[in-house]
């Protein structure tokens, strides 16, 4: 596949104003599959990792994904590509969302319907493992609802109770009884349960579950969903954004120099 095959198919994913550069270095690494340098738009792949088009195509998309992310956020964020973290919650979201535009194009396909072992393996895991475990920590949900009821009637501490007799974190604690506590569908695995549990709800709980047994979405793109939904329930736009991050960053910076102060004046001492 040529470097401008793969940038044709980059460009009807997902079009884009600002011009990018694909190049195939023609060698191995052990270290990333690919890499893109924001400052020249340039998408690198290492394309000896690689043993077929269709893995070549999963590395471009993600590369792609940083460009596209690159050139929206550099509109009010200068430095981002550069100064800050990249793989972000929205940027696996997004990801997520070009591959399967990939896929449906018939670009790519992850195939593993295909393997007859993987397939029953998948169903194995899907069945006898994340919905089987998701019911089980549903059931403890509702076990530490009414370790908490007993503890309450008797005068028990029940934070105590969870620290030193049962030796489970308090936020591990806090989410499993949030399971129990609502109707969650133990299909989607305890992670996402957790998700969705979080959500007051049930019409937006019951929409959640169907986006991950239907809609096929994934974790990050669940949460970006309801990130974006809880900014817009709140009119939260750029300039909001960005004034809190200032509002953060300005805080952040006072305690510093307080604490850089401090740790002058001990080292003046000695």
């Amino acid at each position: 596949m040529t470097n401008e095959r793969i940038k044709e198919i980059l460009l009807d994913i997902q079009s884009c104003d600002i011009d990018f550069t694909v190049i195939q270095t023609g060698k191995e690494s052990k270290r990333v599959n690919g890499f893109y340098k924001p400052d020249t738009h340039e998408i690198f792949l290492h394309n000896k990792n690689f043993t077929n088009d269709n893995q070549i195509v999963y590395t471009a998309v993600h590369e792609y994904t940083h460009h596209l992310l690159t050139i929206e956020k550099q509109l009010i964020q200068p430095g981002y590509g550069a100064t800050c973290r990249v793989h972000t919650q929205e940027f696996w979201a997004r990801f997520s969302a070009l591959i399967q535009i990939a896929e449906e194009k018939k670009y790519y396909s992850l195939g593993w319907e295909s393997n007859a072992e993987l397939k029953e393996l998948t169903l194995d895991i899907k069945n006898n493992y994340l919905a089987k475990n998701g019911q089980l920590m549903q059931e403890f949900g509702k076990k530490l609802a009414r370790a908490w009821e007993l503890c309450k009637e008797a005068d028990i501490r029940y934070e105590d109770y969870i620290d030193r007799v049962l030796c489970l974190p308090r936020n591990t604690e806090r989410d499993i009884r949030r399971v129990g506590a609502v109707e969650v569908n133990p299909a989607i695995g305890f992670e996402n349960m957790k998700t969705v549990a979080a959500v007051k709800k049930k019409d937006e709980r019951e929409n959640l579950e169907k986006e991950f047994l239907e809609g096929g979405k994934s974790p990050s793109t669940v949460r970006e969903m309801m990130k974006q939904k809880s900014a817009q329930s709140r009119g939260e736009d750029a300039k909001t954004k960005l004034e809190k991050e200032k509002s953060r960053l300005e805080k952040t910076i006072a305690q510093l120099t307080q604490r850089l102060e401090l740790v002058e004046e001990s080292l003046a001492s000695l």
